[in-house]
């Protein structure tokens, strides 16, 4: 008799067994000559990715374009041990869980700027950055705040946009599809004697579709929601000495959404997003063996919402972050390097509900060094930092260690600490607590790695304890007023396995994660997030055709509906991707997305994108 059970069971199998398949083997690669990329945000010193002691992957340029997946959200969630959860299509809020890590818990950088909000939520409006301004991606698993302070219990998510490096060139995309879909964008880049530029813009607009489920909230109105996204990019950077350089860097993002909330079939809400950073910065090299950097740089996110309906109202919310930052890196042999620095932070949050204004400001300060080295077959890394962020004070430090069993076998283990300080929307306004403590976590993991040129598969075992996580606390059931309170523990253990393999004309890549994130206070499983996440994907280029597809799996979650707490049902995802090279220049692509029309919630009530057709042409010089 057919099952589902044993369907999904025997699926999940398969998934497994093609995440083992992808695992190195030097006879078949011919690749396996070539080096893994180079990292920073492991260590912030540069290294070989399979050099990091902390779990780190990457998602390179290469593989950005070949997923040809517009937005952040969309190429974050087929990465090991990170759920994506949105409310709607494109625009819409976006969540994340790195580890089982609350949103806020994940730091947000792009090009070494934090970008976590200050208002009520915390997180990051990564549902409005495009992929066509992107480099490359890195991401770091676990504790790492001794590295990078408040916000790094889950790990570090660092965005690399396209920098004006190398011959002079200029590329162009054309795209349109499904659901009146179009995408424009256009990029320049080029260097010469010691000057180098690059600008990139582009548009993005589509109808979208209904956002809330009408079905499970029939007040809800069944309008689409579309959106629009236009960015620009852009650096400048000039190199007056050997080792002596500095420069701008900046981003601009406006993203205007239309969304729904229950409460009415015909009132319509509109959110305009603007997202700004920019970047003062100097490197130089002030001895062979000592290079030191100094940035300075401002972030900020804006956002205006807007609801129509018998009686119009709007409420706006501001962050801005200004941050000076001091980093060296000391070379002090051939074997050990240090790495030691300080940074300022005045932060500053607006919040505007109903036209009623409020303003809060702080300042941080932090302080932070590190030593990373090898004796023999071992490998060693140490963090410390401190940290004041207004009148909460916090340390941290990370311990790593690794052991060389051949040229391609590595054990690593690690124990670290961590913590989280609460945002200002947290401490002040309607509902803050200005008595609020950071968050503190610990973690430990586990785990081998096996490297062969740009081939690694890694298992991590890790287990992350949180206390005095924030939460919050009814004081009045007959109106619902209450407030923050440092008072949940939660945990989330479990084993975490990530490979990419190249295999002659293929690129393989795979992921799996089991996990168990609780509320230790009721032993229940923490909402939203999944006891089991996987995913597959390859690229094969024959020919003038580079063709690849995705396979990925979400398991079952915990949620609230209308009536307290309900179970989300897991779901399969797949997509295709080709493109076919006319000649040097010019390339026509195609993608299909949802290839199953699969229909899945990442959040209860809100419905996903079904399948959808999009081609296109892209230049390049």
């Amino acid at each position: 008799m057919y099952s589902p059970l044993y369907d999904r069971g025997a699926r999940l199998s398969l998934l497994a067994s093609l995440l083992m398949s992808s695992f190195p083997v030097s006879a078949q690669s011919d690749a396996a000559t070539s080096l893994p990329p180079v990292v920073v945000t492991a260590s912030r010193l540069p290294q070989l990715q399979s050099e990091t002691l902390p779990h780190t992957t990457v998602i390179t340029a290469q593989q950005i374009k070949d997923s040809q997946a517009v937005d952040l959200p969309s190429l974050l969630a087929r990465e090991a041990g990170l759920q994506i959860t949105q409310n709607g299509g494109p625009g819409a809020a976006t969540g994340m869980f790195l580890r089982g890590a609350d949103t806020r818990q994940t730091l947000v950088m792009i090009d070494g700027v934090p970008m976590t909000k200050q208002d009520a939520t915390g997180s990051v409006s990564i549902e409005h950055l495009m992929l066509d301004q992107i480099d490359h991606i890195e991401i770091v698993r676990g504790n790492v705040s001794s590295i990078y302070g408040s916000g790094a219990v889950g790990g570090v998510i660092q965005i690399f946009t396209k920098a004006g490096r190398g011959a002079q060139g200029a590329s162009a995309t054309a795209e349109a599809g499904s659901r009146g879909t179009y995408r424009l964008s256009a990029s320049t880049r080029g260097s010469a004697e010691g000057l180098s530029y690059g600008l990139a813009v582009s548009d993005y607009v589509t109808d979208g579709f209904s956002a809330l489920n009408t079905r499970q909230i029939p007040t809800a109105n069944p309008d689409k929601d579309g959106y629009r996204n236009q960015t620009i990019n852009g650096s400048l950077a000039k190199t007056w000495r050997d080792g002596q350089e500095f420069g701008l860097r900046l981003s601009h993002t406006v993203g205007n959404a239309d969304y729904d909330v229950s409460g009415g079939k015909t009132t319509k809400h509109e959110t305009r997003t603007e997202v700004n950073t920019i970047t003062l910065f100097s490197h130089n090299r002030i001895t062979e063996d000592w290079t030191s950097r100094l940035s300075y740089s401002q972030f900020g996110d804006d956002s205006l919402n807007r609801v129509t309906a018998a009686s119009a109202s709007r409420e706006r919310y501001q962050t801005r972050t200004q941050t000076a930052e001091w980093s060296n890196e000391i070379t002090l042999s051939s074997s050990w390097r240090a790495t030691a620095g300080a940074n300022r932070q005045w932060q500053n949050f607006i919040s505007e509900p109903a036209g009623a204004r409020s303003e809060y400001e702080r300042a941080a300060y932090s302080v932070f060094g590190g030593l990373q080295g090898n004796i023999d077959r071992h490998q060693f890394q140490l963090n410390a930092r401190h940290d004041e962020t207004g009148n909460l004070s916090a340390d941290s430090g990370y311990a790593g260690y690794g052991y060389q069993l051949d040229d391609r076998l590595k054990l690593i283990a690690s124990v670290s600490n961590a913590f989280s300080a609460p945002p200002l929307g947290y401490l002040y306004g309607a509902y803050g607590n200005p008595a609020l403590k950071p968050e503190y976590s610990r973690s430990v993991e586990a785990g081998i790695q096996y490297a062969e040129g740009p081939s690694i598969v890694r298992a991590t075992v890790f287990q992350t304890r949180t206390t005095d996580q924030f939460q919050w606390v009814t004081t009045d059931f007959l109106t619902f007023d209450g407030e923050l309170r440092n008072v949940k523990k939660t945990r989330n253990q479990g084993v975490e396995l990530s490979a990419v393999q190249h295999l002659s004309d293929w690129e393989l890549r795979a992921s799996l994660t089991l996990q168990e994130p609780v509320d230790l206070a009721t032993d229940e499983r923490l909402i939203r997030r999944p006891r089991v996440l996987g995913s597959f994907g390859a690229v094969n280029t024959f020919d003038k055709w580079r063709v690849g597809g995705d396979l990925s799996y979400t398991g079952s979650r915990y949620d609230y509906d209308l009536a307290g707490t309900t179970t989300s049902a897991a779901y399969w995802l797949a997509n295709l991707t080709a493109r076919y090279q006319i000649d040097k220049n010019l390339s026509v692509l195609g993608r299909i997305q949802n290839l199953f029309d699969e229909s899945y919630q990442t959040a209860w009530g809100y419905n996903q994108p079904p399948r959808g057709v999009f081609v296109g042409l892209s230049w390049r010089q």
